[in-house]
């Protein structure tokens, strides 16, 4: 279809890409947990957004620019590991909060931010570019007549079964937040989604390409 092959196969590895804990299924979970399934989808939108610029750049050529220059690849590494150090301040000054504050550290961000946050989570990733530049030429016929359609269509099956799958992810975890969880319970999730996102910063800061 589209001058691609074994689908099965791709649909497969996007599956395994997907269940493998990552910044996108920690944020998603997170902001469920947060704020409950409108904040979850809120968060699988702008994840899979993200996703829609990396199939644009893999499409047009714009990924292979960061597997040949060390610098390009340091620069957006750097911009996401310190966008999820920001994401982790934000929380941590949450979970900080006084007691009397309570009220206002469980409340979620509004929607747009948590999808404007989900997107650049995903967007400054050096590792998902890379993966998509690496992943869809394997699934595209040598001799397919036009490769730029075989990759957008490789990504809008890669986006909507990402998708799909996030939003599998938060109908599992909505059911966590159905008792009313007491002030300290969101102040902990705060601390601790800001201990994650900072090794996840540290983690991406120290990848190579």
């Amino acid at each position: 279809m589209l001058g691609t092959h074994d689908l099965p196969l791709f649909a497969a590895t996007v599956f395994v890409l997907n269940a493998t804990p990552g910044v996108d299924m920690a944020y998603t979970v997170a902001s469920t947990l947060r704020g409950g399934w409108r904040q979850g989808l809120a968060a699988a939108v702008g994840i899979m957004a993200g996703c829609v610029l990396h199939t644009l750049a893999a499409a047009f050529g714009l990924a292979a620019l960061l597997a040949t220059s060390a610098e390009a690849f340091l620069v957006l590494k750097l911009a996401g590991a310190a966008y999820l150090l920001y994401v982790a301040w934000g929380m941590a000054r949450a979970g900080l909060r006084p007691a009397a504050a309570s009220a206002e550290v469980s409340a979620p961000p509004s929607l747009w931010r948590t999808v404007r946050q989900g997107f650049f989570t995903n967007a400054l990733n050096p590792k998902v570019a890379l993966f998509f530049l690496a992943l869809l030429p394997q699934f595209i016929d040598a001799a397919a007549p036009d490769k730029t359609a075989a990759f957008l269509f490789l990504g809008t099956w890669f986006i909507a079964q990402g998708l799909l799958f996030l939003v599998a992810l938060v109908a599992l975890v909505v059911p966590l937040r159905r008792s009313r969880p007491r002030p300290w319970v969101g102040r902990a999730l705060n601390l601790g989604g800001a201990g994650l996102f900072t090794v996840l910063a540290a983690k991406l800061a120290f990848t190579k390409p």
